[in-house]
């Protein structure tokens, strides 16, 4: 669930349920980001599980949470809760990298048209965020650093912006860019990063709130780049 991008107060409550449904309602777990620490004191034991990748994949996250009800309803034994859990890891696939750019032009186009109330630039600014997340999924596959990747997206969208203005196609410099940088925009680590606050993971929480940030900073380093130089 931390993988997939779940909130810390999430992944433990699942934790202490499936615990708790397994006999051990005294068991104690640690998450962060990067790692879980879980120990039951009747046991005399404890484990530590590192968190080595994240990213966002919401339905993950919403199949663990069935299944641990499921097994708290007795509706599946262990053995079957954790056999599922491995075909859950192995098995869900991520969504095909043609329907995420469609995606990502319609997030871009609607998105500006209701910040920015400019419809003239709803076509454009789709093609362009297409353009951009095409570019981001590309360098990151194989560079595997997103904030470099996110800065060369950024930065492609800003000189797509500047050019279609600049040659007659669009009308609005700033509201194509605005929404064309959508898809990269860290809403669900900033989301999570403030629930996390909230629920007391004073750890975790800033954590995800700098990695937010320096997406953020990221996506405007590329823009700022363009603005100087174009």
């Amino acid at each position: 669930m931390i993988e997939s991008g779940s909130e810390m107060a999430r992944a433990e409550d699942t934790i202490m349920r499936i615990a708790t449904n397994s006999g051990f309602p005294n068991a104690q777990v640690f998450s962060t980001v990067t790692g879980i620490i879980m120990s039951i004191p009747d046991k005399k034991n404890a484990q530590v599980t590192s968190v080595s990748r994240r990213n966002i994949d919401l339905e993950k996250v919403s199949w663990v949470n069935r299944l641990s009800r499921n097994y708290a309803d007795h509706k599946i034994t262990l053995e079957e809760f954790f056999g599922q859990l491995q075909t859950l890891d192995n098995a869900v696939p991520y969504f095909p990298f043609w329907l995420q750019v469609i995606g990502a032009a319609l997030v871009s186009g609607p998105l500006m048209a209701i910040f920015c109330n400019n419809f003239y630039d709803i076509g454009l600014t789709s093609v362009i965020g297409a353009i951009g997340f095409a570019i981001y999924y590309i360098i990151n596959k194989y560079l595997n650093i997103k904030f470099i990747s996110e800065f060369f997206a950024s930065l492609l969208i800003g000189i797509l912006a500047v050019l279609t203005v600049r040659l007659g196609m669009g009308h609005s410099v700033d509201d194509i860019i605005i929404g064309s940088v959508m898809p990269l925009v860290p809403g669900v680590p900033l989301t999570n990063a403030v629930r996390d606050i909230l629920n007391g993971h004073f750890v975790s929480g800033p954590a995800r709130g700098i990695e937010a940030l320096l997406t953020a900073a990221a996506i405007g380093f590329g823009i700022a780049f363009v603005f100087r130089f174009f």
